[in-house]
């Protein structure tokens, strides 16, 4: 499946922690990190595709852990010409994205729950926590902007932090600041 520009529907996935740190997957046999992500199959919703990608990349279920944000917007890349070169079979030129910013559950139990077997087609073998801006600069190149744009758009909820521009003059506060009167 893919849409009238030549994109795959696809889904990805930030996980973070309490410390701010995001899980960051080791591609298997190569020293290349990224997010989980995976295809929408046409049968399925945005949301059902996530929950089964987020099984067979890192073998974490919906109990495991709880959708804190999903994009506003879907994110675009277009593959390098050496990959779609290498890869003729491919129809897409590029993602389509839906985020979702995921929480754990239970992160002590992270090391029980992960597992990188729960799929026939293995595509991590190691994973780490990183602090949560590391991804915008070690992705791969052509993923860099969409990293850049969704870690913006998360940061607000994994962070606290509001990085959106306002309107000249206008005044927001922080969710979790006291103003003094």
């Amino acid at each position: 499946m893919m849409d009238q520009d030549g994109f795959r529907p696809n889904v990805g996935m930030v996980i973070f922690n309490r410390k701010g740190q995001v899980l960051w997957a080791r591609r298997i046999r190569q020293n290349s990190y990224q997010f989980p992500q995976g295809g929408v199959r046409d049968n399925e919703t945005e949301e059902e595709a996530m929950y089964r990608e987020l099984y067979e990349e890192v073998g974490l279920t919906k109990k495991d852990v709880w959708i804190v944000q999903t994009s506003k917007d879907h994110h675009c890349y277009r593959l390098p010409k050496r990959i779609l070169d290498a890869h003729k079979d491919n129809e897409f030129l590029g993602q389509k994205q839906r985020w979702f910013l995921l929480s754990l559950e239970d992160e002590s139990k992270l090391n029980d729950v992960i597992n990188f077997t729960s799929s026939s087609h293995q595509e991590f073998d190691g994973w780490r926590w990183v602090s949560y801006w590391y991804p915008v600069r070690n992705v791969v190149t052509f993923k860099r902007d969409v990293y850049r744009a969704i870690l913006t758009e998360f940061a607000s909820a994994a962070l606290g932090l509001d990085l959106h521009p306002h309107k000249h003059g206008e005044r927001r506060s922080r969710p979790h600041s006291k103003r003094r009167r």
